[in-house]
């Protein structure tokens, strides 16, 4: 079937992809400035870089632990109520959060507890919005245009992981408070537009089957993966790549150590993943991929690798800049693929389950990875932990392109649609 033009993307799918950008920048924001409000506090204290490291990563495995655990359980919610509802009150809580930490950082704290405790509650709305935010857009799209708003969603989110980025290395220029009041209007915004969506009249699971079955619906959500190869295999390379490609969680330290530059430049690193990023998307936008499917999946992931390799060695600014767009290019290519294969090859109502199943393996990895960059910092230092995730996202894709040969051989997204036989995992 071929992509119907940009034109045809309904408008309703606007207000939604408006959202995406404000909650994405402002939820970009948030982690990069506390990134650095956590490493500078760390450095005031006394704190070794080792110890500044590894506080880096706890905050990583903060964000983790609600994703974890409750991803699953939020597939069920994403699937019974209306996701324009849950992924509008996630954005609202996420509003207040900014607020009090602007409240609390105004205060020149010295306790890192309450900041962590803040992110552990972000944590724990993320795993409750996203698995309803991500299957809105496939909800309102008509099936000629699937492909193409999938791109313009995944431009969506890296547009935001620009804004937001840059906005608060400028803003922290300012006062250090500052960008938290400016993130929690962002967020605020963000509910507002997903409020103005149309019913999409997806069919609801019922509520009156007992208190057991949210575990019943997690499992049957992790029972489908398990049994399609495809779904499997995509999640499991995004995993294990990004449990192990996770060196951007140190940006932190790589601006201030290896680079010598401020909160301003910290914040130009960080978005220049998601000008990569963007500008690749955009790309896919106007011209989807059509062929090759599976082995560009299995190139890009390595090409994430090699630039990871990079940006551990360097440290001139404008190789470690290149580093970083190459990097979020190859990032958004794969984004694009498994963010298109994952809902498309999964039935209407089995979309929310699956995607909380992918979020606890993929979205919360990100944390994970996050940590694992902490640790590994702590242990072997800042360059050894950058150089470590690289090479072993590259073995990562080599095992992972063994074991999976229906991925590593998709030539085109028509050929995921679900049919009886794939449902039942034959």
């Amino acid at each position: 079937m071929k992509t119907a033009p940009l034109r045809d993307v309904p408008g309703r799918l606007w207000f939604y992809l408006l959202a995406r950008i404000l909650d994405t920048g402002a939820t970009a924001g948030l982690v990069t400035i506390i990134g650095k409000q956590i490493y500078d506090m760390a450095a005031v204290q006394g704190a070794s870089e080792q110890r500044r490291l590894f506080l880096l990563g706890v905050l990583g495995i903060v964000q983790f632990v609600p994703t974890f655990v409750f991803s699953p359980f939020a597939g069920a919610l994403a699937d019974r109520f209306d996701r324009r509802y849950v992924s509008s009150g996630g954005a609202v809580i996420y509003m207040l959060l900014a607020l009090v930490l602007f409240f609390y950082i105004r205060t020149n704290p010295t306790d890192l507890l309450p900041i962590y405790g803040l992110m552990f509650v972000q944590g724990t709305t993320e795993a409750f919005q996203r698995p309803a935010a991500r299957a809105l857009p496939m909800d309102l799209s008509p099936e000629n245009v699937i492909t193409r708003v999938m791109a313009l969603n995944s431009a969506a989110w890296q547009g935001g992981t620009i804004v937001g980025p840059v906005i608060a290395g400028f803003l922290f220029t300012i006062t250090i408070a500052t960008p938290y009041v400016v993130f929690a209007v962002m967020f605020l915004l963000a509910a507002i537009a997903l409020l103005l969506l149309p019913d999409p009249g997806v069919a609801k699971l019922t509520t009156d089957r007992g208190g057991l079955q949210a575990i019943r619906d997690a499992v049957e959500g992790i029972r489908f993966v398990r049994s399609n190869p495809v779904i499997g295999g995509a999640i499991t390379l995004d995993l294990f790549a990004v449990l192990f490609g996770g060196a951007v969680a140190l940006l932190p330290a790589i601006a201030e150590e290896r680079l010598g530059v401020g909160a301003v430049g910290l914040g130009w690193l960080r978005a220049a993943i998601g000008i990569g990023a963007a500008t690749t998307t955009i790309s896919l936008a106007i011209r989807p991929l059509e062929r090759k499917i599976g082995p560009i999946l299995f190139w890009c992931v390595g090409l994430f690798g090699v630039a990871t390799i990079v940006l551990g060695f360097t440290t001139s600014f404008v190789v470690a800049m290149g580093a970083l767009l190459t990097l979020g290019g190859a990032d958004a290519v794969s984004v694009y693929i498994r963010s298109t294969i994952v809902p498309l090859a999964t039935p209407e109502n089995m979309r929310g389950r699956v995607l909380a199943v992918e979020n606890v393996f993929i979205g919360a990895s990100n944390e994970l990875g996050a940590f694992e960059s902490g640790l590994t910092g702590s242990l072997f230092g800042l360059v050894g932990a950058v150089m470590f995730g690289g090479v072993a996202t590259l073995a990562v894709v080599a095992v992972t392109a063994l074991a999976f040969p229906a991925l590593r051989n998709i030539d085109s997204f028509n050929e995921l649609r679900p049919t009886p036989e794939r449902d039942r995992g034959s």
